[in-house]
C-alpha cells in the first residue's frame, strides 16, 4: 500500500471528506509547499520527530516557527531533546523526511500540536510523500492525530 493510500484509508474512519492534494513539484520543505499551494509558509503544518531522551515524540507546528527545545524539554520533563535522524523518522512514522504525515504512524508516539497554527483557519500537513498536502482545520487536526495542543515555539 502506498503512503497516500495508507493516509487515505486512515482518514476514512473519520468521515470528514478530507482531500489529499498531490503535486508534480516537490513540497518537501515548508517554503516549497507554501509556493505550490499559494499560501503563507506559516500555513504549512511541519511534522517533526524529536528524541526526548530515548523516546520519539512527534511535533506539528507552523512552518514559519522554530521549536524551542528548552520548552519541549520542560514540557516532556526530559533531560535531552534532539531531532531524530532520517532513519528513525522513517521507522517511527513510516514516511520519508519531507513527506512526514502526522497520522497513520508506524509506531504509537505522543503527538504535540503547537498553538502557532491557530493563527490560520486551515493548515496543510504532508500526506505521506514529498509531493502531497492535506488541508485541515485545527479541530480536524486534533481529531485525526489525537494530538495535544501545546506552546513550544
Amino acid at each position: 500500500m502506498s503512503a497516500i493510500e495508507r493516509v487515505r484509508k486512515y482518514l476514512d474512519q473519520f468521515d470528514m471528506d478530507l482531500e489529499i492534494l498531490q503535486f508534480d513539484e516537490s513540497t518537501s520543505t515548508c517554503e516549497l509547499a507554501a509556493a505550490a499551494l499559494g499560501v503563507e509558509v506559516g500555513q504549512i503544518a511541519k511534522t517533526l520527530v524529536f528524541m526526548a531522551d530515548e523516546d520519539p515524540v512527534l511535533v506539528v507546528a507552523s512552518g514559519d516557527k522554530k521549536i524551542k527545545s528548552n520548552k519541549l524539554k520542560r514540557l516532556l520533563d526530559v533531560s535531552k531533546v534532539k531531532m531524530a535522524n532520517p532513519k528513525t523518522v522513517q521507522r517511527v512514522t513510516g514516511y520519508p523526511v519531507g513527506g512526514v504525515c502526522p497520522l497513520a504512524l508506524e509506531e504509537e508516539v505522543p503527538i504535540l500540536l503547537d498553538d502557532s497554527m491557530h493563527r490560520f483557519p486551515v493548515v496543510y500537513a504532508a500526506a505521506g510523500t514529498p509531493r502531497s498536502a492535506l488541508p485541515v482545520t485545527m479541530d480536524q487536526l486534533e481529531t485525526i492525530t489525537g494530538g495535544k495542543w501545546v506552546d513550544i515555539v
